[in-house]
């Protein structure tokens, strides 16, 4: 009777396995922008309502929006000149752009469809207009590669096969393990392609994309010396992604 019922567990494992592999197999499409093969199980509009109903939410989390209108201002037509000037004007998301009233989480980060948020903690270290530029088009980078859209379809489907491991063989701690190791290298790639689409957008508006290096130092120093090591992180380690930027310098500067 065991036997049969572990044989009835795995059939019925297998099947839930079978289905989400076959949903991921349908949901897989080349991104027009960057030309990558990505999950994504939602389409455009449903990511911009996404982040239009996430951001007040989020804003609030980081104390507000700054007060200083010159501030916000300087924000709008940095993040607004790296848009009308590169691919990201031909995609349908609508690009916003707000500085958080947060002195002390040196953070900036965007929600699908096209809310982008800097903290005033970033903001006030940034030495000149072309870091923010740096930063902005960095996030910028990560809305037209659609990553929330990705790592959302991605991480339904590695639940998916954790339930099928933990129903077909009691695997699906290994199963979960296996997801997340994944998920955490899909998101370093993810930092690593937006900071490529960043110099690009960089160059197109006229900023030297040398300074996202700045940003970088920046972010190494607010990291310390006990920062979490990469393959434990979303990011790439500071110093593997100055690296790549400046490889991303030389293959786009001529262009």
């Amino acid at each position: 009777m065991r036997g049969k019922n572990l044989k009835v567990r795995l059939l019925i494992g297998a099947a839930i396995a079978l289905f989400f592999v076959f949903k991921r197999c349908s949901q897989r499409e080349e991104n027009p922008y960057t030309g990558r093969t990505q999950t994504i199980s939602m389409n455009a509009n449903e990511e911009i309502a996404i982040g239009l109903q996430s951001a007040p939410q989020i804003a609030q989390q980081h104390g507000g929006l700054h007060e200083n209108n010159q501030y916000q201002a300087l924000v709008d037509n940095v993040g607004n000149k790296l848009v009308n000037n590169s691919i990201a004007r031909e995609t349908p998301y609508k690009y916003e752009f707000h500085l958080l009233a947060d002195p002390n989480t040196i953070n900036a980060f965007a929600l699908p469809g096209g809310q982008i948020f800097i903290t005033y903690a970033l903001f006030s270290q940034l030495e000149n207009e072309d870091q923010l530029a740096g930063v902005l088009g960095h996030e910028v980078g990560h809305v037209l590669g659609r990553h929330s859209a990705e790592r959302i379809a991605e991480s339904e489907y590695w639940q998916g096969l954790t339930t099928a491991g933990s129903v077909g063989a009691d695997m699906g701690g290994l199963v979960s393990g296996i997801g997340q190791n994944t998920l955490l290298t899909n998101g370093r790639d993810d930092e690593l392609e937006s900071d490529e689409l960043g110099v690009r957008f960089m160059l197109k508006a006229g900023y030297n994309p040398e300074e996202m290096i700045g940003v970088m130092e920046i972010l190494k120093a607010a990291a310390g010396p006990n920062r979490v090591p990469e393959f434990k992180s979303t990011h790439p380690d500071p110093d593997n992604r100055i690296e790549k930027i400046r490889e991303a310098i030389e293959k786009y500067k001529g262009l």
